[in-house]
């Protein structure tokens, strides 16, 4: 038990990214791509779930002085470090062993995001911005990997989109740590010291806004409109607005950020709204 909860499998929601280019990609009903999706997805999950493990090796003293974190089972003593990095290892072999026996260039973009993200939990996340990058990349690495392990070539507009929609989401969540900091007065992450409300209010402000111009730019493109053969994909932007929206609501209301994936999972009106994009979508590509 105390090792799945070190792997954060709840957290493994955010590798369907590798799905999207099957989606956008006009694939959904292929099922060789499906089974290489899968492939990318399940190599991405055991890769998140390496550095999750090295994460709660590096920050173990801070896990213990937190509230929350100090019930990891690092932080609580449950799971050596020892132990931690004999897993992570493990962990690591597969998530690159499994993509290289299928597709070699797979296995280089999940070694690109371990480097990276190895980099983060060393250093990279002490530097505020930088740290909130960081992250927005390694999901647009996990959309270059479902495009790599179904062949289907990605439109800068969707690599764009997810990288600002990721911005907006590590930016809500750094919100989340300059609250703690304000009410506790100890920063939860050293690079919490340099984000204050006004910069991280402002940061969400436009990033969501540019996404959204984003998104409603490429829904009229002539060249989205040429290749799906209909000129109503703007229609989806409503679920794009209302989506933002609530999520800015459950951020600055309701002060539930803290953890994106978590609120997504609990948040109906979320669930809806993206089951209503997602429907909107399929049926103005598919039908």
């Amino acid at each position: 038990m105390n090792i799945i909860k070190i792997l954060r499998p709840h957290q493994w929601v955010k590798n369907t990214f590798v799905f999207i280019p099957l989606f956008f990609g006009g694939s959904l009903f292929d099922a060789a791509d499906w089974i290489a999706s899968a492939i990318a997805f399940f190599a991405f999950c055991m890769a998140a779930s390496t550095i999750y493990c090295l994460n709660d090796i590096i920050d173990v003293e801070a896990d213990r002085r937190h509230e929350k974190k100090c019930h990891r089972p690092i932080a609580a003593g449950l799971v050596s470090k020892t132990e931690a990095y004999i897993l992570a290892a493990v962990l690591a072999v597969v998530a690159l062993g499994v993509p290289y026996i299928y597709n070699k260039v797979l296995a280089v973009v999940i070694a690109i995001y371990l480097m990276m993200n190895v980099a983060y939990c060393l250093r990279l996340k002490q530097y505020a911005i930088i740290d909130v990058c960081v992250l927005s990349t390694g999901f647009v690495l996990r959309i270059l990997a479902g495009g790599v392990a179904s062949d289907i070539v990605l439109s800068r507009w969707i690599v764009m989109m997810t990288f600002l929609l990721c911005l907006f989401l590590a930016f809500t969540k750094r919100r989340d740590d300059v609250l703690i900091m304000n009410e506790t007065g100890e920063a939860p992450r050293k690079s919490t010291t340099r984000y204050n409300l006004t910069f991280v209010n402002q940061a969400i402000t436009i990033t969501a806004s540019v996404m959204l111009v984003c998104y409603v730019m490429y829904t009229v493109s002539p060249e989205v409109i040429e290749r799906f053969q209909s000129p109503n994909l703007y229609m989806t932007s409503f679920f794009v607005i209302i989506g933002l929206l609530r999520y800015i609501q459950l951020t600055v209301i309701d002060r539930k950020s803290g953890d994106p994936t978590l609120l997504v999972l609990k948040d109906r009106f979320i669930q809806l709204v993206v089951i209503g994009w997602l429907a909107t979508f399929a049926i103005i590509i598919y039908l």
